[in-house]
């Protein structure tokens, strides 16, 4: 047997698998700009990549090349310009070779000594993402792999300091014999949210929603009566930047000011709606952002790093480390330092997510962001103004960050009638493939919701978009 293989597993091949990957992602690129999101073929994994395990493999170079050969038409091909559903951006190509890097060199990211590289480069992009959102300095931070668990972190350090004002260490002792732990929000609440509340213990049913309004609008009066109604007792106040439907923004400041008044943790969801912090046209909606106890945004949406990627902040980093700490024998002596991710978030093993964060913003930097902002905020008011100039659309909530909220509405059907015509046509956008943009329930009205954040995208395809709309529309009437 040689030394420098295993019988199934062999180095040699290691020097074409570059060599193929690389040609065919220099030839994916170059037409990924006018490809259609989805192919018009079979959605389901092609043959050739199915079937029974095999009892001896193929090798690596025959394995990519079936991959890539029968592979692609069954993937979404998100990262393009023509990707407008679930808030997702594209790559930038410094955080692509970054991320290729992060798995060459395949670090296991969770503290100074398992990767001083890793870790480094998480706290210096951290640092740098606090200066870019207005953030204070002084917040703690780790990088996630999304909304959900941003959010879960955020949440558990909610949690904690919930416990502690009762005199209890929960991630100690758990609930038993506390109370139910009082959450308060407005009708823009995102699902993630729910979902870290379920996964921590601390209940979906606990939430409770302030709003008068069909689209969410929090009702301050009534939640300050609520917090008035807990005669002192702690709870926690969830705030969204950018809602998912329309982009629309809670108070920030105002719900600070009921969180500060009435002895509650402060937690701002801000996705993507935290990037209008970057241009000047947008900022206002931010305002407030500082007095936050935690805040959560995505990584994989505005920022335009790959899937998955997500930040989570909270103010006194203590209570990550309290909610979250990982200890064992042969963990003695490896947290060297002050930051050590691996004990303030819910991953002991951790890809080097932070080596594509640290390149893009290092490549492009705050006047890089700044401006894919504001051109995503200018596209977007270029697609209202389309559906606005149409008379079959129906444009149904403003536009102030980056996502169009409208229907197809060609007149004379009942509101029920009018939902189904949407949903098949949103069905028809998806199966079509040229673009991608889902439905969604908006004031009870089932509408599309396309949103903009790839670097990528352009005035021509905002423009090819309305029209693919309008002819599948037609379609759909005959």
């Amino acid at each position: 047997m040689n030394d420098a293989n295993l019988p199934s597993i062999n180095r040699n091949e290691i020097d074409e698998i570059i060599k193929t990957v690389a040609d065919e992602a220099a030839a994916y690129l170059a037409r990924l700009d006018g490809r259609p999101v989805r192919s018009q073929g079979d959605k389901t994994i092609p043959a050739p990549l199915a079937g029974p395990l095999p009892e001896r493999g193929e090798g690596a170079a025959q394995t990519l090349r079936a991959l890539m050969d029968h592979g692609l038409d069954a993937a979404v091909h998100s990262s393009g310009p023509r990707f407008f559903h679930f808030v997702t951006g594209g790559v930038t190509p410094a955080a692509m070779g970054a991320d290729w890097l992060a798995t060459l060199l395949d670090q296991f990211a969770t503290n100074s000594l398992s990767s001083p590289l890793a870790v480094g480069l998480e706290q210096v992009s951290l640092d740098w993402l606090k200066s870019l959102f207005r953030l204070p300095q002084g917040m703690g931070g780790i990088i996630t792999t999304g909304a959900t668990m941003a959010n879960f972190v955020g949440l558990a350090a909610a949690r904690q300091w919930w416990g502690e004002r009762q005199g209890v260490d929960i991630a100690q002792q758990g609930f038993v014999g506390l109370p139910a732990v009082p959450v308060f929000s407005s009708g823009y609440l995102h699902a993630s949210v729910i979902k870290a509340l379920a996964m921590l213990g601390i209940g979906r049913s606990a939430v409770t929603t302030f709003s008068r309004h069909p689209d969410g609008r929090v009702d301050l009066a009534a939640m300050e009566q609520a917090l008035r109604n807990l005669k002192g007792a702690p709870a926690v106040i969830v705030a969204t930047a950018g809602e998912v439907n329309s982009g629309a923004f809670d108070p920030i400041g105002p719900l600070a000011d009921l969180a500060q008044k009435y002895n509650a943790w402060y937690h701002l969801d801000g996705a993507f709606g935290l990037f209008a912090a970057l241009a000047p046209g947008t900022r206002h909606l931010t305002a407030g952002v500082e007095q936050a106890d935690s805040v959560t945004v995505d990584g994989h949406k505005w920022l335009n790093v790959p899937y998955d990627s997500g930040f989570s902040f909270v103010k006194e980093a203590g209570l990550m480390n309290r909610a979250f700490a990982y200890t064992a024998a042969y963990l003695d002596g490896s947290t060297g330092g002050n930051f050590n991710p691996g004990s303030m978030g819910p991953e002991g093993s951790r890809r080097a997510r932070s080596l594509a964060v640290w390149a893009t913003l290092r490549a492009y930097g705050r006047a890089g962001y700044q401006e894919l902002v504001e051109r995503c905020l200018l596209l977007a008011q270029r697609m209202a103004a389309r559906v606005d100039a149409a008379p079959e659309l129906e444009r149904l909530a403003d536009v102030p960050l980056n996502i169009v909220c409208f229907r197809y509405n060609p007149g004379g059907n009942s509101e029920e009638a009018l939902d189904r015509l949407n949903q098949q046509l949103g069905q028809a956008i998806l199966d079509d493939g040229r673009f991608y943009a889902g439905t969604t329930q908006y004031q009870g009205k089932v509408a599309l919701r396309p949103a903009i954040v790839n670097w990528r995208t352009g005035g021509g395809e905002i423009d090819e978009f309305i029209q693919v709309v309008r002819e599948l529309a037609a379609r759909l009437l005959g």
